[in-house]
């Protein structure tokens, strides 16, 4: 099925060449930054984390989100996402390759992270961390390509790959709890220790992935006609609302144990992203207040049944959806958590031109990736007459 790459339109070819230049640029940056160091980031002694891991943070979402597919698929038997399940799979194995190389850019020296399979410590939430992603990265490029192997043959895939799906719905769960207790297991970082931080990670995974998977759904359709069917996406955009109800409200859970509470330590990373802390009015504010006012306003346009339904209202919804769960996590959880810091003194962190430029490399190569999996799908579908109604 590879040969599949070697054929397409002109918008194919132009679109590789777009993602190969960016990720072309975004190299001779990342080579200024092995050559530098770190210095140049916007990340410091009290801020030691920043875009790189804040964007692996959010990713692991996105990868995980593909059992809200593969569930009901399987499980429940709903026979309408079996269309649009391998673009699922695949779009995950897109977001652990993204996860991995966030993490070789974070490190110093690359070349470091062959210390954590050369000397594994299990009692390190990092090893597993690690595990759990390349586990599931394998598992859905074994599966998604089997499976799709099979779509093309017209035949049942073997029996063994149901046994890898079941896996995967449980593998799913695990890579975004272990990156949550990456977090959760740090007693200092006040903002982080919350005993629902993964079901947060969860909440916020189940409907941002789904929705950006619906989004390119909808642009997929425009450009190629594939069609995953209405009552898909009307259910996909279903177990999207609950999702995001669920995370808005594991949020305001937050805001009321800290507030309530009088603890100063949960309260400060909050006014410090909302209003501001100790004379400090962080450019992040503007950011958190859009997130509020665009999960509210998708939520208004998710909720009634009338509104969600309408296939020209919801891509905006959606839009918003993802906008202000990217800024939560993307932003918001890194710089909220190490604000203040341990010392009760206010460290301010914005991303520096070049980390944005190798977060936009890193983020071409996934949508390279991706590109490339849709292609091979998409063609497959044709073959078989699975393209559409």
């Amino acid at each position: 099925m590879v040969e599949r790459l070697l054929t397409g339109s002109k918008t194919y070819y132009l679109w590789l060449l777009f993602l190969l230049a960016i990720i072309g640029g975004s190299c001779l940056v990342y080579w200024q930054q092995l050559q530098q160091g770190l210095t140049v980031t916007g990340m410091s002694r009290d801020v030691s984390w920043g875009l790189y891991i804040s964007q692996f943070t959010y990713l692991v979402g996105v990868a995980a989100s593909a059992v809200m597919l593969v569930l009901p698929a399987y499980f429940h038997h709903y026979k309408q996402f079996k269309r649009m399940i391998i673009f699922g799979e695949f779009m995950a194995v897109s977001a652990v390759v993204m996860c991995a190389l966030f993490i070789v850019v974070d490190l110093g020296q690359p070349q470091r992270m062959a210390n954590v399979m050369l000397y594994p410590t299990p009692n390190s939430v990092m090893f597993y961390d690690m595990m759990v992603l390349i586990g599931y990265l394998c598992l859905n490029i074994v599966i998604g390509w089997v499976t799709l192997e099979a779509e093309r043959l017209d035949i049942e895939p073997p029996k063994w790959v149901k046994y890898l799906i079941y896996l995967s719905i449980i593998w799913a769960f695990s890579i975004h709890t272990v990156t949550a207790f990456l977090y959760a297991g740090i007693p200092g970082r006040h903002y982080w220790l919350t005993a629902i931080m993964a079901a947060r990670f969860l909440s916020s995974a189940f409907c941002s992935g789904p929705a950006i998977l619906l989004l390119l759904m909808f642009l997929l359709r425009r450009l190629t006609g594939f069609d995953p069917g209405r009552q898909a996406i009307k259910t996909l955009t279903i177990i999207i609302t609950y999702a995001m109800c669920i995370n808005v409200f594991f949020y305001l859970l937050e805001i009321f144990t800290a507030f309530y509470s009088g603890m100063p330590g949960h309260q400060h990373p909050i006014t410090y992203l909302f209003a501001g802390h100790d004379g400090h009015l962080p450019w992040v504010t503007s950011w958190m207040w859009a997130a509020v006012i665009m999960a509210f306003a998708a939520l208004a346009l998710l909720i009634p049944p009338k509104f969600r339904e309408n296939e020209k209202l919801l891509p905006f919804a959606l839009i918003m959806l993802v906008a202000a769960t990217w800024i939560d996590k993307g932003l918001g959880l890194l710089i909220g958590g190490f604000t203040p810091n341990m010392y009760e003194t206010v460290t301010d962190y914005a991303p520096s031109f070049m980390e944005i430029s190798v977060a936009l490399g890193v983020y071409a190569i996934g949508a390279l990736v991706l590109s490339l999996l849709w292609k091979i799908a998409l063609d497959v579908k044709k073959e078989t007459g699975h393209f559409g109604d």
